[in-house]
């Protein structure tokens, strides 16, 4: 038994890590006073430290939808096929759901939902719904699948289908990121689905590595060798600006920008040498997090086991944070009340703060969640079996 509960706490210290790095970005969103001028990876702006703290926060989205597939698996073991697809099914409408109103309305606090924009939540949502079907193919088509989405998906880079039609719709829905207008709404795209069902599809395939039977060396093994094998090709490909992603690196004037330009890779669709970068060091963590948990560890790890409560109170709270400083600063309340993106509001013109600012802040709602999710944790860890609504928060 202390074999499985190692497995299990590694995976769920990996996903607490990516959730705390996380909440760094959407700070820096609602706090960073530059966020409403300039992107944070523009290398005609931007300086190293700036950088990579929007660089970080790129291993969540791919860790995290990773993560779901190797979750799914291990729920299967425990069920049959029928029930796992229609779990998946369900839990993915429902995540859709979640995102269109409960999440679009904490980053606005919009009760008129000018806007719906679909991300990470949307992503996993149509990913699970997509890998309830896929679970029925033959191991090696699964495979298969996820190789061809993940690795060839940036041969479609070149196809675009403007418009607010059907067609437009269903491609940037597929693979082109982007704004329809759907009624009095827009519905911001950034996280097509294509690449991130190859994503989830591989997580699912690759979790029989962490089965009961499986020899946990074999384990070891196995991730030590796509971890480096996914860097090394992430640094052949980059280094002669081959295929993977559109835009190439260039050196620049200093040695720090010039890294920062190597390590610009696309995200909005994930590019291939994007997930290479962010899922190889994923699979490394995954093999020296196989390890009894310290002090740190025993904390990271609860954020880990509840992260649908932890993402949904922590952009709350941020929105709220962000509000109550906007006012600080001068403006209405009713400026942090959004129709579009924040950095993007013209009542907000002049707010912000410090970089450093940004990280305090960051601190200080990761510590403020912490009570909520460990005593979520122990009430869903003793009462997930008798009522199974909890499995979908």
């Amino acid at each position: 038994m202390s074999i499985i509960k190692q497995r299990i706490e590694s995976i769920d210290l990996l996903r607490g890590v990516v959730m705390i790095i996380m909440a760094l970005d959407h700070v820096r969103d609602y706090f960073h006073r530059e966020a409403f001028q300039y992107d944070p990876t523009d290398l005609t702006h931007t300086n190293g430290f700036l950088f990579f703290t929007r660089w970080i926060t790129h291993y969540c989205a791919p860790v995290f939808i990773f993560l779901s597939g190797i979750s799914a698996y291990l729920y299967g073991i425990k069920t049959s096929r029928k029930e796992l697809s229609l779990f998946l099914f369900t839990r993915g409408v429902w995540l859709v759901l979640l995102e269109m109103f409960v999440v679009t309305f904490a980053w606005t606090f919009n009760p008129a939902f000018p806007m719906h924009n679909l991300q990470v939540i949307w992503a996993i949502g149509i990913s699970m719904i997509a890998l309830s079907v896929i679970i029925y193919m033959d191991r090696r088509l699964i495979l298969l699948t996820g190789l061809i989405l993940v690795g060839l998906h940036n041969l479609l880079d070149g196809i675009h289908v403007p418009g607010d039609g059907p067609a437009s719709f269903f491609w940037t829905f597929l693979h082109d990121p982007g704004t329809i207008r759907v009624g009095h709404s827009v519905l911001i795209m950034r996280y097509p689905v294509l690449p991130w069902i190859g994503v989830i599809t591989l997580g699912y395939y690759f979790g029989n590595l962490y089965a009961p039977a499986t020899d946990p060396e074999l384990r070891k093994v196995t991730l030590l060798s796509l971890g480096f094998g996914s860097i090394s090709l992430f640094l052949l490909l980059r280094a002669g600006n081959f295929y993977g992603d559109a835009v190439h690196w260039q050196r620049q004037g200093d040695v720090v920008l010039t890294t920062c330009s190597f390590l610009k890779v696309t995200k909005y669709p994930p590019s291939f040498q994007y997930l290479l970068v962010t899922l190889g060091p994923a699979m490394l963590f995954l093999v020296f997090a196989e390890a009894p948990l310290r002090w740190l560890g025993q904390r990271i790890v609860v954020f880990g086991r509840v992260p649908m409560i932890y993402y949904l109170t922590h952009i709350f709270l941020i929105h709220g944070l962000a509000m109550l400083a906007a006012v600080l600063q001068g403006h209405k309340a009713s400026d942090m009340v959004l129709s579009s993106r924040v950095n993007l509001s013209q009542g907000l013109k002049g707010y912000g703060f410090d970089l450093w600012v940004v990280y305090v802040v960051w601190v200080g709602v990761v510590l403020l969640l912490y009570p909520l999710c460990k005593h979520y944790d122990r009430y869903k860890r003793a009462h997930v079996r008798q009522q199974r609504w909890l499995s979908y928060l």
